[in-house]
């Protein structure tokens, strides 16, 4: 038994039978209250009738009545308005702070047994990797699930522009520079991710926009400021680039990052961090103003489009520096995949879109996020294998980011009881 499972029953008013408090008052709910997850009572602004009087106020729950000593609620004056103390076993009196007796109620005898039977399925079977509520997912409407798809939905789009916002905040609200970082960051896969954004972060924009028409110069400034042109090379590809960045590094006066950073290990070679740099070079070459540019493009198809970008030539022959691919390697795809694309239309365009739309209260913008989400193939990863692995197949990456955030935030975390689909769950 646990105090999350009574809060619950409580607040969904699951229990049946008529309640009465351990002197013998009969108690009617008219309203169980708000559940506080902050400090204080267990529920705020509670009405109940108690021996036909109404009463208003705050309660409390325990597992044990004698919690309440336990968590020195009696030396606490943000207690002395609970009206009411919810217990499951009833063994002691509790006073308020200011020595009044609390009134209590037992439910042990008003938890229904189904009702407690499903939710210790549930919680045994959160304690495997599978998705709890797995065997039991097909005996949800269908319509209720798709349901609850879309607020999971939106809450992980809340939770991402939270950290669109933290970015704003850090380039005194320019939009171009954190679409900037956050394509940076999803450029480099889950590998070099923080890498891309370092570099990003040490490669501003306004150096680039004094280069903007020199491709070249771009890639040598991104491959510099990435540590990866100290030293000799026998090649002419890097040499050049060298003489270019070392050129760029003393006009302006730059740092670059420590090479050992990047991995390589346990890659496939289409996602090494020197094709992507070289990749990335060439998208920030050909678009400036990504941002307004990417603003105006309402469907995933034509966004793609700005990211079709490839590799400079040499790269068709090599993985890394100075080392040719054997002729038994089948060639490097040059241009970036769509996978990839996906990947950061959903995790950095879609969360800034939606972001942009909040902060300008136009929801047109809000919507486009949305339905661009629709428009790509849902995720494939060992999160949606366990949902497919439960008979639940995303239709699109709408579907697959709210399984993720669903998966995440609620069933990785034993949360079953915040999950939406837990009140229909526990009543079957």
């Amino acid at each position: 038994m646990t105090e999350a499972f009574l809060q619950y029953v409580w607040q969904h008013k699951l229990l049946e039978g008529g309640l009465t408090t351990t002197d013998g008052q009969p108690v009617v709910v008219e309203r169980a209250g708000e559940l506080n997850r902050d400090a204080g009572p267990d529920f705020i602004n509670a009405r109940l009738m108690v021996g036909g009087l109404l009463w208003a106020g705050n309660v409390e729950v325990h597992v044990k009545a004698s919690d309440w000593h336990a968590h020195h609620h009696s030396d606490d004056k943000a207690y002395n308005n609970v009206i009411l103390h919810v217990v499951y076993v009833y063994d002691a009196d509790v006073c308020l702070e200011d020595g009044r007796k609390v009134t209590t109620v037992e439910i042990a005898d008003a938890i229904p047994e189904s009702v407690w039977r499903n939710y210790d399925d549930l919680m045994q079977s959160a304690l495997t990797n599978e998705i709890p509520c797995s065997s039991r997912l097909k005996l949800i409407p269908e319509i209720i699930f798709h349901t609850s798809q879309d607020r999971l939905l939106v809450e992980r789009l809340q939770r991402k522009s939270d950290d669109v916002d933290r970015l704003l905040k850090s380039t005194r609200g320019s939009w171009e520079q954190v679409c900037y970082l956050l394509i940076a960051h999803y450029f480099g896969g889950k590998s070099n991710a923080f890498a891309f954004e370092l570099l990003a972060k040490k490669t501003p924009m306004n150096l680039l926009a004094k280069i903007k028409d020199k491709p070249f110069s771009i890639e040598a400034l991104f491959f510099g400021q990435a540590g990866m042109l100290n030293g000799l090379f026998f090649d002419d590809y890097p040499n050049a680039l060298q003489r270019e960045y070392n050129f760029l590094c003393a006009a302006y006066n730059l740092t670059p990052m420590q090479a050992h950073i990047w991995k390589f290990f346990r890659m496939r070679p289409a996602g090494f961090p020197t094709l992507r740099i070289s990749q990335f070079s060439n998208l920030i070459a050909k678009s400036s103003n990504l941002f307004s540019k990417l603003l105006d493009t309402k469907d995933a198809k034509s966004l793609r489009t700005f990211f079709y970008v490839e590799a400079s030539d040499y790269w068709q022959s090599h993985f890394r520096f100075d080392r040719p691919v054997d002729k038994k390697v089948q060639p490097t795809v040059k241009c970036l995949g769509d996978s990839t694309i996906d990947t950061i239309l959903i995790n950095a365009w879609v969360p800034l879109l939606f972001k942009y739309g909040q902060e300008h209260g136009d929801e047109k913008f809000k919507e486009q996020a949305l339905n661009i989400l629709h428009q790509i193939p849902a995720e494939r990863n060992n999160v949606i294998r366990l949902w497919q692995k439960a008979g639940t197949n995303p239709a699109d990456a709408a579907d697959s980011q709210a399984m993720l955030q669903r998966y995440n935030e609620y069933c990785s975390r034993k949360r079953c009881l915040d999950c939406s689909l837990a009140f229909r769950l526990l009543k079957l």
